[in-house]
């Protein structure tokens, strides 16, 4: 599984703010169920966590039978990390490329996508 791409995910989320890296499977599972109100035993669903070093984030997925946790390390450069908020964000697939690159999900100059409430 390759963490640089969405493809295969139904959803992402990302933990907003800093999350503490020491955790494990039973830690992150505990923290997306009470403090997000999330079922972290859906499969598809990728949660994804940073810590103060914004060099690593862990991931948490369920895979029907069991959890997957990954953790990725970066050699050169750091993730943009929303930290402003300490709460999960659900992302989309672009927004998520974004952050795999080192870019803000928050993008200034992106058109975003609006649903339109007039008739023509």
């Amino acid at each position: 599984m390759m963490l640089n791409d969405a493809l295969g995910f139904e959803k992402v989320y990302i933990a907003c703010g800093y999350s503490d890296l020491r955790r494990g499977i039973d830690g992150f599972a505990t923290m997306i169920q009470q403090e997000f109100k999330l079922d972290p035993f859906k499969p598809g669903i990728l949660f994804l966590f940073c810590g103060r070093k914004t060099d690593r984030i862990k991931g948490l997925l369920w895979e029907g039978d069991g959890f997957l946790l990954l953790y990725k390390r970066l050699e050169t450069g750091k993730f943009q990390w929303p930290r402003s908020e300490a709460e999960v964000k659900a992302i989309t697939s672009q927004q998520y490329k974004w952050s795999m690159e080192g870019i803000s999900i928050e993008q200034k100059k992106a058109i975003k996508p609006l649903t339109p409430s007039r008739v023509l």
